[in-house]
């Protein structure tokens, strides 16, 4: 499974932010939506930042409540770690981890396609696996019946060589 697949079953809106706004607003906004980043944006197609609900709390833990009248410019992380819509869970997992980061933003040619939380990779990666386990389970379920039948093969197998090997020195013995 990949990134085109968690956009194509969650959708591609992607909430954005113009980086001129002020951290209040983000917050607001961030509320007002039930989301944990917004992408910073001056044209809502090109990545110039990204800003969480974690990098407004570190900057308020460092410098207090103040820094809600700066604008999202201020604080932003401006090395964004993107993905695109080839990249795979596995490595989306691996990125994530490796960067500390709770969302990608996709991107394609350049331009913003999509927004992928860890949220939607372990929702895939939990339908990934009760698929897996589905098929282990139908496998296993045929193994008997296909076992019953590689035993009659092998019980018929076994009579037909035993047959021949009994009879094979009578019909030696009645030719000579």
């Amino acid at each position: 499974m990949n990134v085109a697949t968690i956009l194509r079953n969650k959708g591609n809106g992607i909430e954005t932010i113009r980086p001129d706004w002020s951290v209040s607003q983000a917050c607001a906004r961030l509320t007002e939506l039930g989301i944990g980043a917004l992408v910073v944006s001056e044209d809502g197609q090109r990545v110039d930042g990204i800003i969480s609900e974690r990098d407004v709390i570190r900057h308020i833990a460092r410098a207090g409540a103040e820094i809600l009248d700066l604008s999202i410019a201020d604080i932003m992380v401006r090395e964004v770690v993107t993905c695109t819509s080839e990249d795979n869970i596995a490595h989306l997992m691996e990125t994530m981890t490796e960067h500390r980061s709770r969302h990608l933003p996709v991107v394609e040619n350049g331009k913003l396609i999509g927004l992928v939380s860890i949220g939607d990779v372990v929702k895939h990666r939990i339908r990934e696996t009760e698929h897996e386990a589905e098929a282990l389970k139908a496998y296993i379920a045929a193994l008997p019946q296909e076992t019953e039948r590689q035993i009659q093969r092998f019980e018929r197998t076994r009579f037909l060589f035993h047959f021949l090997f009994l009879l094979a020195p009578r019909v030696s013995e009645v030719a000579s």
